[in-house]
């Protein structure tokens, strides 16, 4: 089925109205394409694909003019915490705080508080969004290496689960707030498999734990295990299995 409505930069609602279809030669790239009507058909509104004409190069020109215009990047203030910003990917650093987190998972149970995080590099791209730590409590440079986040619901290389959790559609410097939203005030509900998150003798549940229960006033950076990855390697998209 095609999708009939999507969510614009500024989250405003936009309609299907048309599709172009482009023709492929084998080793000889698009020769041929067509633009189709979007109708909307009986009561359930659902969409399908009209009949077509040829391209018309001026009106695919207007188009494509349109839709760049529309979908680039807005100039923006950078604060000190964004580390690098692209088309596809923003990357920030999140200073050591304390910060309520909330677990539900038979080991803690739910439970809540406000606890010391370490400092914190996220990076939300097409690709994803993931989550690292460092050590340093300053601004991170291109040499910082990053640890694995000491937390549930991630996987290797800093990947985040999201599960049910209400992220941003737009990768910018306006959404930098509702993606941190979305990680920290969703519920953290197990390890998930995969390398270990944090060196502590008794595990990660006896860990948060303690945590939770204020067994310290500043995040143990002990308790970090160092990845093989800087953040340079992060900006530049070295990251990955292949590493």
């Amino acid at each position: 089925m095609i999708g009939m409505n999507v969510s614009s930069g500024d989250d405003a609602e936009v309609q299907l109205v048309s599709a172009i279809l482009l023709y492929e030669q084998y080793n000889r790239g698009v020769q041929y394409g067509t633009v189709h009507r979007v109708k909307f058909d009986g009561g359930k509104q659902r969409p399908s694909i009209g009949p077509g004409r040829p391209i018309d190069r001026a009106a695919l020109y207007t188009a494509l003019n349109e839709l760049a215009a529309n979908t680039a990047a807005k100039a923006a203030f950078l604060p000190e915490t964004v580390l690098a910003l692209s088309p596809e990917s923003i990357t920030w650093w999140h200073r050591p705080t304390r910060k309520r987190v909330f677990f539900q998972c038979p080991e803690i149970k739910s439970a809540g508080a406000v606890v010391p995080h370490p400092g914190l590099v996220f990076h939300a791209s097409l690709e994803g969004f993931r989550v690292f730590a460092v050590t340093e409590d300053t601004r991170p440079t291109p040499e910082t290496v990053l640890h694995e986040p000491p937390y549930f619901n991630t996987w290797d290389w800093g990947k985040i689960c999201i599960g049910s959790a209400k992220v941003p559609n737009r990768i910018d410097v306006a959404a930098i707030d509702g993606w941190e939203s979305g990680f920290f005030e969703s519920a953290f509900t197990h390890p998930n498999t995969g390398k270990r998150r944090v060196e502590y003798a008794k595990g990660p549940f006896a860990f948060w734990r303690d945590i939770l229960g204020g067994k310290f006033s500043q995040f143990p950076k002990d308790a970090l295990i160092s990845m093989d990855l800087t953040l340079a390697d992060l900006i530049g998209g070295n990251i990955g299995e292949t590493k």
